[in-house]
């Protein structure tokens, strides 16, 4: 029996096990990442439950049969669910049938477990799970309540010894293993739906040791992240032509909620009910303008809110380093476009880039050191990649090294650190 060591994210997610010597990873650390999709060794965080074919896919594969239309439910952000009372409801597939949304988080790690076991010599049983600082803000119940239930969704596929690991103090290992000298980093792992920080001490001396709380100095986290950009992107550019913020008659804002559960992935579907397509339906009269109530009905009628979500992430990518682009909302109406370049992406998240820096302001404040005392800022997750916030960051450290990690891998690299000081 042997272990692994599983990132599950809330956008993408990886898998590290056992390595033979010759396949030794920095630092001399015996561990590999698992090969998840093909030859990619992290895949999205996504299931499709493919109505048409009784089948499910993962990852890109499950982006794809959406895309390609095949009928069924797309499932994503699922770890966003844990600690909230949505975690054991029930959904619907499409097709009559439901299943809990705990459950599928299941049919995920399982095929994740599936694709380690695939390159390991003996059965795994055992395993490191990355978590994060809070999976629910300013909630200690509903945050003990998400680790158990993922605890839960990790045992009902065979893993019978389960440890809990920080994900930013997984990635402060994966960091450590290139230092040649002791100091402070504070480590912002920025994915897709939580910000956490944690300022931690690191050295190789430090390295050598398994216990290593007394070296985390201070942690911290915000659930904002990632798919919050995505969200005010699209609520600000796509859906504006759907008449979000759109006045009535009497000079008010229509109805706001349709669009913000269009603006966010878990709840997209709920648009699509018998008695919410009605609710919408009765109010055409609060537009001024008719024509966006008709672009809105469409949405809802074609079941686009995911494909049109997908727009926005691939807007802000687009644009993150600098750029310009334009949102292409065929689907909707023919030539509807809307342009969108990093200044308004800079605008649209302003509100959550500053509260990303408070919590990281936040962190350093509680382990009672000076922010000029930080020596580095490592950063890691997806969403460091949008330019203007990895450089807030860093001005609020002025003093600190800016480092980046592998910004998808290297949680799950500094688990698998983790998983082999634990289980060998």
């Amino acid at each position: 029996m042997t272990y692994c060591a599983i990132d599950f994210g809330t956008s993408n997610s990886a898998v590290a096990v056992p390595a033979a010597i010759q396949a030794q990873t920095q630092g001399g650390h015996s561990i590999r990442l698992a090969p998840v999709e093909g030859e990619a060794t992290t895949l999205p965080t996504a299931v499709f439950f493919n109505t048409d074919e009784n089948s499910q896919s993962y990852g890109r594969a499950a982006l794809e049969s959406y895309i390609d239309g095949f009928d069924g439910r797309l499932m994503r952000s699922m770890k966003s669910i844990l600690g909230s009372p949505l975690a054991d409801t029930s959904t619907d597939l499409g097709d009559g049938s439901a299943i809990k949304y705990t459950d599928v988080i299941t049919l995920f790690l399982q095929h994740l477990k599936q694709k380690a076991q695939a390159v390991s010599p003996s059965p795994l049983d055992r395993a490191v799970l990355g978590r994060p600082v809070f999976f629910v803000d300013d909630d200690p119940r509903a945050d003990r309540l998400a680790q158990s239930q993922l605890e839960a969704c990790a045992h009902a596929i065979g893993l019978r010894e389960i440890h809990f690991q920080y994900e930013p103090i997984a990635a402060a290992f994966d960091y450590e293993a290139r230092l040649t000298q002791e100091g402070l980093v504070l480590v912002a792992d920025i994915g897709g739906g939580t910000s956490d920080f944690s300022l931690v001490r690191v050295g190789p001396e430090r390295a050598r040791q398994l216990d290593r709380k007394s070296d985390v100095l201070a942690h911290h986290g915000v659930h904002v992240a990632g798919t919050d950009f995505d969200r005010r992107v699209e609520l600000t550019t796509v859906l504006r032509e759907l008449g979000y913020q759109t006045l009535d008659p009497q000079g008010r804002e229509v109805p706001n909620r349709v669009y913000f559960d269009l603006a966010t992935w878990h709840l997209i579907n709920t648009v699509y009910t018998p008695k919410r397509v009605s609710e919408l339906q009765l109010m055409r009269h609060l537009y001024t303008e008719p024509r966006l109530h008709d672009r809105l009905m469409r949405v809802v009628d074609r079941r686009l809110g995911h494909a049109l979500t997908a727009h926005a992430e691939e807007a802000k990518i687009d644009v993150a380093a600098g750029g310009v682009t334009e949102i292409d909302m065929e689907e909707v109406e023919e030539a509807l476009r809307v342009a969108f370049d990093e200044a308004q992406l800079i605008e649209a998240g302003a509100d959550e880039t500053r509260r990303i820096v408070e919590a990281a302001l936040e962190t350093v404040k509680r382990a009672g050191v000076a922010n000029a005392d930080v020596g580095a800022v490592y950063f890691t997750g997806g969403t460091t990649g949008l330019r203007f916030l990895s450089d807030a960051l860093a001005a609020a450290f002025p003093g600190a090294r800016a480092v980046f990690g592998d910004r998808l891998a290297s949680v799950a690299t500094g688990l698998g650190i983790y998983a082999q000081s634990v289980f060998t």
